[in-house]
Order: C-alpha cells, then sequence, then structure tokens
C-alpha cells in the first residue's frame, strides 16, 4: 500500500516483528522509540528475574528486560547479536531485549487474529492477537503487559 494510503487509513497498522527464543512477536511501531545494538546493562539487586538491568541512553538510564524471559520462555543466549528494541510503555522508556528485528509489517485491522480462547489468562493478558505473515504465525504483544508487576519484584 502506498504510504499516502496508509496515512488516511485508520484500520492499517504497522507493526515491528522480531524473533525472540526462536519464536517470532510484533509490537505496534508507535511504540519503538528506537532500535539498538546490544549493550550489556549494569544489575539491578532484587530486581524481578527478567529485568537485565540498566543501561544510559543518551543520559537517561533505562531498564532492559529479557523479553523472552518476561515471556516465560527461554532467556536468549547472550551475544552480540542481540538488539534492544527501545519502546515506549505507559510514559517510560523501556529497553526489550531481543535476537533480532525481522520486519516491519503493515496489517489491516482485519490481518490480526484473536488470541486463542485456550491460551492461559496471563497469555490473553500479555497478546493482542495472532498476525498470519506468509507461513508464519506472529503474536501480536501488548506491550502495557510487559512493565514489571508489584509482585514480580523478588523479596
Amino acid at each position: 500500500m502506498r504510504a499516502s494510503g496508509f496515512a488516511t487509513d485508520p484500520d492499517i497498522r504497522e507493526l515491528v516483528a522480531f524473533r525472540t527464543a526462536g519464536q517470532d512477536f510484533c509490537i505496534d511501531i508507535l511504540s519503538v522509540r528506537e532500535i539498538r545494538g546490544w549493550s550489556r546493562p549494569a544489575l539491578l539487586p532484587h530486581a524481578p528475574t527478567y529485568v537485565q538491568g540498566v543501561i544510559n541512553l543518551r543520559g537517561a538510564v533505562v531498564p532492559i528486560l529479557d523479553l523472552a524471559r518476561r515471556l516465560g520462555l527461554e532467556p536468549i543466549e547472550d551475544t552480540d547479536r542481540n538488539v534492544i528494541i527501545v519502546a515506549a510503555i505507559q510514559n517510560r522508556t523501556v529497553g526489550l531485549l531481543v535476537e533480532a528485528v525481522t520486519d516491519i509489517l503493515t496489517v489491516p485491522a482485519s490481518g490480526v487474529q484473536p488470541t486463542p480462547d485456550l491460551a492461559s489468562e496471563t497469555t490473553r493478558n500479555m497478546l493482542r492477537g495472532v498476525v498470519v505473515q506468509d507461513s508464519r504465525l506472529i503474536r501480536l504483544l501488548d506491550v502495557a503487559q510487559l512493565l514489571p508487576q508489584a509482585d514480580d519484584v523478588a523479596a
């Protein structure tokens, strides 16, 4: 679709697709502030297991979440090829550690299928739906659900 068509069509969504723990996910491009290379974060004591630590991003301290762990998957291998998707979530800036960004998708609203009813409540809360792209099933994440919850903090 032409860019001019996108600007006037509220039923079209642009999504950033990525892989983590060998699985395909995506988030709304409007949440993404930047995509940057991996840099080792400074650890935070007593943080939830999926919080890798914090980095200095142009003078701002930004927490880095291991997205695979946050989603209950095996943590990804720590390599220099990993990337951080810097996202704005509920007026906070957060880095999402993923294996790789794979695509920018343009999807009609009708192209997002509902999350299956058999999924757990936690899964339904984290996912906004599933996008079918070629032969891939790409889960659309609700970025607001990725932030640490009060009961996530280690004792």
